[in-house]
C-alpha cells in the first residue's frame, strides 16, 4: 500500500523526532553517571639530576682616567688582553659577547653645610664581556688567566647542561609516576577505585638548579664547585574514581 508523498514526509520526520528524543533522554542519563562519581587530586613531584657541561659569567675592566680619552685608553688595552686571554684559553668566538660598556663622570660632593658646587675629578669606563665555558676542565685555569691579563670585575658565575631536555624529562616522568603511586594509595584507603584520568595538568618546569660540588683543578687554578644540575617538575592529575 503507498502514501501519499506528504504522509510518508510526516512519518519520516516522526521517526527523526522520536530518535532525537531517546538522545536527549540517554544524554542526561550518562552525564549524570559521570557527574555522580568521585574525583580524586593528586600533585606529583619528580626531579632528575646529571653533572652540568657549561659555565657562564660576566668578566671585565673598570678603569679610572682624569679625562674620558684616558679612562678610554686604558680601559680598551686592559680589556683587549683579556678577550686575547679568553680566546688562548679555548673559549669559541660564539661563545664571547660584549654584555655592557658605559663612560661616566667621577665627582667630589661638598660636605654638609658647604655651598661648594660638585667637582669633576675624572672618568670611570667599564666594559664587559659574557663568557661560556663549554670545557669545565679549563674553567679554573681561565679565571686565573683573566686576573693576570688584568681583569678586575667578575660576576654571575653560573653552571648548566648544554642540552637539559633529558633531564627535564625524566623529570615529568617522575612527577607522573608519583601522582600515579599517590593517587592508587588514596583510592585504596578511602575505599575506592581508579577509573580513567579526567585531567592532567603539567606545571610550568623550574629549569635545572646547580647543587655545589667540588671540581677538580690544577694548583694555579681558582677553586670552583661546578655543582650538580637538578631539573624538577610538577603534574597535577586528576582521577574519577568509584566505590570498590
Amino acid at each position: 500500500m503507498s502514501y501519499p508523498l506528504s504522509r510518508r514526509r510526516v512519518f519520516s520526520g516522526g521517526l527523526l523526532a522520536a530518535l532525537a528524543v531517546c538522545a536527549v533522554l540517554e544524554a542526561p542519563a550518562a552525564r549524570a553517571e559521570d557527574l555522580s562519581r568521585a574525583t580524586l587530586t593528586v600533585v606529583g613531584q619528580g626531579e632528575a639530576s646529571a653533572t652540568p657541561d657549561m659555565a657562564s659569567l660576566s668578566t671585565g675592566v673598570v678603569t679610572v682616567g682624569k679625562t674620558a680619552e684616558d679612562a678610554l685608553a686604558g680601559n680598551s688595552k686592559s680589556v683587549a688582553d683579556v678577550i686575547a686571554a679568553i680566546k688562548d684559553a679555548g673559549v669559541e668566538p660564539r661563545d664571547l659577547v660584549t654584555s655592557g660598556f658605559s663612560i661616566q663622570p667621577q665627582y667630589t660632593y661638598p660636605q654638609q653645610g658647604q655651598r661648594d658646587a660638585p667637582r669633576l675629578t675624572g672618568y670611570e669606563v667599564r666594559n664587559t664581556v659574557n663568557v661560556k665555558v663549554r670545557d669545565l676542565s679549563k674553567l679554573g685555569g681561565l679565571l686565573d688567566k683573566l686576573v693576570q691579563a688584568g681583569a678586575n670585575q667578575a660576576s654571575g658565575l653560573s653552571f648548566a647542561l648544554q642540552d637539559p631536555s633529558a633531564i627535564e624529562q625524566q623529570a615529568r616522568l617522575a612527577a607522573m609516576a608519583d601522582a600515579k603511586t599517590q593517587a592508587q594509595s588514596l583510592a585504596e584507603a578511602a575505599g575506592l577505585r581508579l577509573v580513567r584520568i579526567r585531567r592532567i595538568s603539567p606545571q610550568p618546569d623550574t629549569g635545572p638548579v646547580a647543587a655545589p660540588m667540588m671540581m677538580k683543578a690544577d694548583a694555579r687554578a681558582v677553586p670552583i664547585q661546578a655543582g650538580e644540575t637538578t631539573a624538577r617538575a610538577q603534574i597535577t592529575v586528576v582521577y574519577d574514581a568509584e566505590p570498590r
